[in-house]
């Protein structure tokens, strides 16, 4: 969306309206939210306006009076951009745009170009075309929108055909075109997962609001190399790593695409197939950034979307992290099933660690057994599939007699009934 010219910003105008039954502290955080959007877009806000109304204006959004005031401004302050916080009609972004001769947006066209900058894979990109062909296929009259960005050129006009019902022809089929491919790499991707469980491993996925510092977590746990940066979104393309607890059991750790408040439902549903990771975890690893004032209200628009996607019943632990930038009145909304830590604190990791074990001893079967000294496979199994509390040599029966949890649908579960004390 914003072409970076010799690392030129662009400069933005924001336009927020606060609704009647809407705080002010909740109407500035999401100002700043729109704001930190607008960074991560690489622009530069030079102007906010707002205005309280009960309800929206049905042709322009804002009111009359204030649509003239944003007109005086744009005169004056000359911005490349002007973003509404919210999700217009396509009515009022045509209206909006015939009053202005900046380039009206609003919150869901700026997530859109976001996600576009920054997928990576196939299936990212695909995923982010086909919500921005969704989000313009309303909103085609107007301006005479140019297509040549959003894929190949349009075909031959039929007789009599409009240029907008060809441009309409030709995202419906580029959209149909879309979702075919995305449905071969959906079929790929649930013959990976059911590989995986077929090897018995237990998953877990990272979730949680954008920037909350769940990349940076990812990789100091499972050593990997996912992209952390303080920008919004910042990880969109999912990774999944072996993450080694301390009592030796390898287990996968998958990192995902962050939420948001007001999360366009366009891509809600484009990123359902990249979402389905966390549909296949045996725990969710809910972080939640302890240092941000609206943390309480993150949380909140995390549960919803996991509602949304049916996977509430699935175990959790929360994180709250960057314990080194904590606000005097933070007060953990989960106080079971919580821990406090820094990203950058090697202990506080640790403890993460012995926190999933410990949630994952909740949803495991105890064992006791003794195995003889020539079934080392075995033994070599419990130490690294299983978490192994207790292993003692008996010199007189000259077997191990083995204390620990297991995976009930595992394999190896079964051959351990041959082995119970």
């Amino acid at each position: 969306m914003f072409e970076n010219h010799e690392n030129e910003l662009e400069k933005i105008i924001i336009v927020g309206l606060q609704l009647q039954g809407v705080e002010d502290t909740r109407f500035k955080y999401s100002l700043d939210e729109l704001k930190s959007l607008t960074k991560t877009a690489n622009g530069e806000v030079v102007m906010t306006v707002t205005q309280k109304r009960d309800k929206r204006h049905n042709a322009t959004y804002i009111g009359k009076g204030k649509l003239e005031e944003l007109v005086a401004l744009e005169s004056e302050l000359d911005p490349d951009v002007i973003i509404i916080n919210d999700e217009l009609s396509p009515s009022q972004l045509r209206n909006l745009s015939s009053y202005l001769k900046a380039r009206v947006i609003d919150r869901t066209q700026l997530i859109l170009d976001i996600f576009a900058s920054r997928a990576n894979s196939k299936e990212g990109k695909l995923q982010v075309e086909l919500a921005q062909l969704q989000y313009l296929l309303p909103r085609l009259a107007g301006k005479g929108i140019q297509l040549s960005r959003l894929g190949a050129g349009i075909g031959t006009r039929g007789p009599g055909e409009t240029q907008l019902e060809t441009d309409r022809r030709h995202i419906n089929r580029r959209i149909d075109e879309i979702k075919k491919q995305l449905d071969v790499i959906v079929q790929h991707r649930e013959r990976y997962r059911e590989r995986r469980k077929k090897n018995n491993a237990f998953q877990m996925a990272l979730v949680g609001y954008t920037n909350a510092g769940k990349s940076t977590l990812f990789n100091r746990l499972a050593e990997a190399e996912s992209f952390e940066e303080n920008l919004l979104f910042a990880t969109l393309d999912p990774m999944t790593r072996k993450l080694i607890l301390p009592c030796g059991l390898t287990t996968l750790l998958t990192d995902t695409v962050g939420f948001i408040q007001d999360l366009p439902t366009s891509l809600v549903a484009a990123f359902r197939s990249t979402l389905e990771e966390v549909r296949e975890a045996d725990l969710i690893l809910h972080v939640v950034d302890a240092s941000n004032p609206d943390y309480f209200n993150h949380e909140q628009t995390v549960y919803k979307l996991l509602k949304e996607l049916k996977v509430d019943s699935i175990p959790m632990l929360t994180i709250y992290n960057k314990r080194d930038q904590v606000l005097p009145e933070f007060v953990p909304t989960t106080r079971e099933n919580s821990v406090l830590v820094s990203a950058h604190d090697s202990k506080d990791l640790f403890n993460i660690k012995t926190h999933i074990e410990d949630k994952m001893v909740e949803e495991m079967s105890e064992y006791k057994v003794s195995i003889p000294n020539t079934e080392g496979k075995i033994l070599a199994s419990l130490k690294q599939d299983t978490i192994l509390k207790e292993l003692h040599y008996n010199e007189d029966t000259e077997m191990y007699e083995c204390n620990g949890f297991i995976i009930e649908s595992h394999s190896l579960s079964g051959q351990l009934r041959n082995f119970q004390l």
